[in-house]
């Protein structure tokens, strides 16, 4: 099996869990007897175990192919899913976050930095966009299970299975990776490092690029946790409407990518990654406006398509700058990337959890219209700096 088919399945497979827990939720908290804003602290402990797997992958990279990390990473993600079926209360539940944050922090960062080294923008995107393809099957599933009467417990259940069953596949299929580990490259010359390309971005420009990373990301991943709840309790949608809304703002995701990854490489990154972040805050002002409830399932579907390019050319972007040669500076340049990425996915919808319960579901769309204004900031002084 091709390493790009494995990439393609290892995020549609960790993608089930992470589109599903905003719609589960509710429910959840009631068997669970916690409030709504209790899911914030739940993602506080998952960004921080995936901000230490994310960081500890560089060194594991250095001993380990990637096809076993990315087993393994799966294999957690899958135990975490049957605790968190299981689980007799919060604290249990939020042991099962821990461990799923460790899986998928080791899952995005040995991906990213392997397509890093190895795709083009056009497989980049294939890759993320099956993260989308996941992000749609989900909620679909998890919608049609409760139509029936299957209790969140059962649904988790449901797709810990499906972990399962993708671990088995990438365990035997982990040779099939090709034959480039980082243990097996190595380190660059000092000519290649001295090359003009190759110059060491200034601290004040990485940590902006880390923050427009964890940016954009937050924005993807509340959007996407906390749109059901929005839609439901915010705009008086029906839930299973609500359902589907939320499966389509994942397709819109899934589709920007397979079609904006192609665009990116006839009309190059730069004019994509503009249009896009454009599009994320014009989205959220959509989402903010009173009106129909239409009107803010249009302005989150435009959050999703504006946001999908983003995070993979970013990523892309990086070797270049790094230089397809050094494997191990494309991975130490994406794990510290992943590792804002894991902090944005958690620690922004966390924030969002704890603002909605304290000012109600309908806070989310100015809090989405804000963010995206300071990720259009923070895109124009990186632009300035010639490394977006």
């Amino acid at each position: 099996m091709p390493a790009l088919l494995l990439a393609c399945l290892t995020y549609l497979g960790v993608a089930l869990p992470a589109s599903t827990l905003g719609l589960l939720w509710p429910l959840m908290r009631l068997s669970l007897g916690e409030p709504v804003g209790a899911l914030g602290f739940l993602l506080v402990f998952g960004v921080i175990a995936s901000v230490m797997a994310s960081a500890a992958t560089g060194r594991i990279l250095s001993r380990v192919r990637v096809g076993p990390v990315v087993a393994v990473g799966t294999l957690l993600s899958a135990v975490a899913l049957a605790a968190g079926a299981l689980a007799p209360s919060l604290w249990v539940f939020a042991g099962g976050i821990v461990v799923f944050g460790l899986g998928f922090g080791l899952i995005d960062s040995a991906l990213n930095a392997h397509a890093a080294s190895h795709f083009g923008a056009r497989d980049v995107n294939w890759m993320h966009a099956s993260y989308g393809l996941g992000a749609i099957v989900g909620p679909l599933l998890v919608t049609a299970l409760l139509s029936d009467g299957i209790t969140w417990r059962w649904a988790y259940g449901t797709i810990a299975v499906t972990q399962v069953a993708v671990a088995c596949v990438l365990t035997v299929a982990r040779r099939n990776w090709g034959t480039d580990p980082a243990c097996s490259r190595p380190a660059p010359d000092r000519e290649s490092a001295a090359r003009p390309g190759r110059r060491k971005p200034a601290p004040a420009v990485v940590l902006t690029a880390l923050a427009f990373t964890a940016a954009e990301t937050g924005i993807e991943s509340g959007a996407g946790i906390w749109g059901y709840i929005f839609l439901t309790a915010g705009r008086g949608l029906q839930r299973d409407a609500a359902g589907v809304a939320v499966s389509a703002y994942w397709a819109t995701m899934f589709l920007g990518r397979v079609i904006l990854g192609p665009a990116a490489e006839r009309i190059g990154p730069a004019r994509v990654l503009a249009g896009a972040v454009a599009g994320v805050p014009a989205g959220a002002a959509l989402m903010a406006v009173p009106g129909p409830r239409l009107l803010a399932v249009i302005g989150m579907m435009t959050v999703g398509l504006a946001a999908a390019p983003i995070f993979p050319l970013l990523t892309l972007a990086t070797a270049q700058r790094v230089g397809s040669g050094d494997f191990i500076g494309t991975t130490r340049a994406v794990r510290l990337q992943v590792a804002a990425s894991a902090l944005g996915a958690a620690a922004v919808p966390a924030g969002l959890g704890l603002t909605i319960g304290a000012f109600g579901a309908g806070i989310l769309a100015p809090l989405l219209l804000v963010l995206g204004l300071v990720m259009g900031i923070l895109y124009g002084l990186l632009s300035r700096t010639g490394l977006s």
